[in-house]
């Protein structure tokens, strides 16, 4: 696995940890909300900035973009 990768795998990993502290949700639960409303793939996609950012912010953030594809967390 390129180092490129692993470091993607390794801030989503720690960016859905903080998701679900922030929302009282499990792991797992977090995972499946930020799946299903496409804030997983936002972060894919748009690493190279997203980690620049706190994960306060993100989450914040993530947390806005679910809401705008139908989420209801906020």
């Amino acid at each position: 696995m390129s180092q490129e990768i692993q470091n993607k795998a390794e801030y989503i990993v720690i960016f859905i940890s903080e998701f679900a502290r922030c929302f009282g949700l499990s792991a797992v639960q977090a995972y499946r909300y930020l799946n299903r409303y496409k804030a997983i793939d936002f972060l894919d996609e748009h690493y190279n900035v997203a980690h620049t950012q706190s994960f306060e912010d993100m989450v914040q953030n993530m947390a806005g973009y679910c809401q705008r594809h139908g989420g209801a967390l906020v």
